[in-house]
């Protein structure tokens, strides 16, 4: 990963507007699902897997010390961390295949796999998982959706050095 003082400032404006997506709600029984993740899977994109991954993991970390840890801080981090590696695998992915695999891999990791990683602490079970699935993958698939309808008319833009 090379950072240059454009590439550090087009970070710091994608962790930005992940927090702007905070405050764009999809109602859950979760009660955090946003579009924060989009500028995540976006810089996945346009900026590289490790960028877009650390924005994600920063921006959720941000998002759950404004809303006060109501999770935990322990799986706060976990669910960074996850989301590290959701973005990550679909910025991979999309270099390796094409943007209809990675989507499907990002919404996949992020909407389901990474809720199941929850299923390792007591508070959380079945039925947390259940119960949460459908919401987790609808926000999954609109800011991985997004994501890829803000990328295409951006990709041969101003971000490729």
């Amino acid at each position: 990963m090379k950072i240059n003082t454009k590439k550090l400032v087009l970070i710091a404006m994608f962790i930005s507007l992940s927090f702007i997506g905070a405050y764009i709600p999809i109602p859950s029984p979760v009660g955090t699902l946003g579009l924060d993740s989009m500028s995540g899977y976006l810089a996945g994109l346009l900026l590289g897997s490790l960028e877009g991954g650390l924005i994600a993991f920063i921006g959720h970390l941000i998002i759950a010390v404004n809303k006060g840890f109501y999770l935990t801080a322990p799986v706060h981090l976990i669910v960074a961390f996850m989301m590290l590696v959701s973005v990550y695998l679909y910025g991979f992915t999309y270099r390796r295949t094409n943007i209809f695999t990675a989507a499907f891999v990002g919404i996949l990791l992020n909407g389901v796999v990474s809720p199941l990683v929850l299923l390792l602490f007591p508070q959380f079970g079945w039925s947390f998982f259940l119960g949460t699935l459908p919401f987790l993958l609808t926000a999954s698939a609109l800011n991985v959706i997004l994501s890829i309808l803000i990328y295409i008319p951006l990709k041969n833009n101003i971000f490729n050095d």
